[in-house]
């Protein structure tokens, strides 16, 4: 969706004719798949241009592309386009529209690190993506664009699933389940290769920086934060959907070109893993990793959650807080227990029926709970719940002594309420 303030780089083309690219139009909008003279040359170029992962971690490409190729013996490389979390549409509107994109960045990426196979990961709840994506890789191997071998592979949707440890686990024939940091995937990933695991997001950067390089790629963004994001946009805003914003650009000028409601009064940035925040706190900060830092936000999967007037931040807080307790592993105590915990706490608290006091027993849960999971999904869930609590911190006192405002009674706008798949982890 192009409006004031965005940019069109990587949704360049998208709206011309309302359905995905072909490869001729691909070629036509963006040139040719470029020659990769040196696997180095490009790696090299990814780290000049600053380019981060735009799965949520924001780790440095170009750094990541270099330890995998330094790596010995043949290498895999896996494509995350899981998207697993519930408020982003911008790696499922990528692919939809601009699949050749994403299969150049999947193409270079792979031969500068040696990879002679390629994993293409998608959800089995992704309607016709996969099948889309499948017949755009029949229509580069029938015209001959493209040496690395990709393979379309459909995982279960689970909110965990879209973790690194995860899709490596699974393509081993596995559970999708992160299996913990070590080794890294980068050490011994797929078929004990090193692997590496980018966001199709951040793949067809890839692409575009290999055909215009560094210097075209760091014209948008700030220093630290150089180039473009997908960003999904929802809440009281005029019309949401998926836009590219120039990196680093201020929160407050984003809500502007989206035409948010006058009287949203808070956000939810990064997504379910993100934080709450008044959005006076945050309206004149940078939308990217340093300009958030000192508010301990996250642009995450460039998530931004516009809260209508009319809906209670601790209703939607608690919502998320019992998926997130649906959606764990198991695999460990403050899965098992503490986060169903939480969410029942922040549940009776939104209600404005609580036992005892859910304010000081979520509280001593919080420091119980975060850096003790066997994965981060326990702390991104405690993040979450913890910065509902400060952000509406007036309300959750007025709630807590039972007088609930008028808002929690009007239901909730985010999504993913649904029962957890619990066991379809194969």
């Amino acid at each position: 969706m192009t409006k004031k303030g965005s940019v069109t780089r990587l949704t360049a083309g998208w709206r011309r004719s309302g359905r995905p690219a072909s490869l001729h139009e691909h070629a036509r909008q963006h040139g040719q798949l470029p020659p990769l003279h040196s696997g180095q040359d490009l790696i090299d170029e990814v780290a000049a241009a600053g380019l981060t992962g735009r799965g949520g971690a924001g780790f440095p490409v170009g750094t990541k592309m270099r330890g995998v190729a330094a790596q010995r013996g043949p290498k895999v490389l896996v494509a995350n386009g899981m998207e697993s979390e519930p408020a982003s549409r911008k790696d499922e509107s990528l692919l939809a529209s601009s699949p050749h994109l994403v299969l150049d960045g999947i193409e270079l990426a792979a031969s500068a690190v040696g990879a002679e196979t390629a994993h293409l990961c998608l959800p089995r709840t992704g309607g016709g993506l996969a099948d889309l994506m499948l017949k755009a890789v029949e229509d580069r191997r029938r015209h001959q664009v493209g040496t690395v071998p990709v393979e379309v592979r459909q995982l279960p949707h689970d909110y965990v699933s879209s973790e690194q440890t995860s899709l490596v686990s699974w393509l081993n024939g596995g559970l999708a389940l992160p299996t913990g940091s070590r080794p890294r995937p980068s050490e011994r990933g797929v078929g004990k290769r090193p692997t590496l695991v980018h966001n199709v997001e951040t793949l067809a950067n890839v692409a575009l920086i290999a055909r215009h390089g560094a210097d075209w790629f760091k014209d948008e963004g700030t220093q630290e934060a150089p180039g473009t994001m997908l960003m999904t946009i929802t809440g009281a805003v005029a019309e949401p959907g998926v836009y590219e914003m120039a990196n680093g650009a201020l929160v407050g000028d984003v809500l502007s070109a989206v035409q948010a409601d006058e009287d949203v009064e808070a956000v939810l940035i990064g997504g379910y893993f993100g934080t709450w925040h008044q959005v006076s706190e945050v309206a004149g900060l940078p939308f990217s990793k340093a300009g958030l830092a000192g508010v301990d936000a996250s642009p995450g999967a460039g998530v931004l959650f516009a809260l209508p007037a009319n809906r209670c931040g601790l209703a939607e807080a608690a919502g998320i807080a019992r998926y997130l307790a649906g959606q764990s592993a198991r695999q460990c105590g403050p899965c098992m227990f503490g986060l169903p915990a939480i969410a029942g706490d922040l549940t009776q608290l939104a209600d404005g029926r609580p036992e005892g006091e859910p304010l000081d027993r979520m509280d001593r849960r919080f420091g119980q709970i975060s850096g003790r999971g066997a994965c981060r999904h326990p702390d991104g869930a405690v993040r979450n719940a913890e910065s509902a609590l400060s952000a509406f911190a007036a309300d959750a006192r007025a709630h807590a002594d039972g007088r609930p405002c008028l808002a929690a009674r009007q239901g909730r706008q985010l999504p993913g309420t649904e029962p957890a798949t619990q066991g379809d982890w194969r």
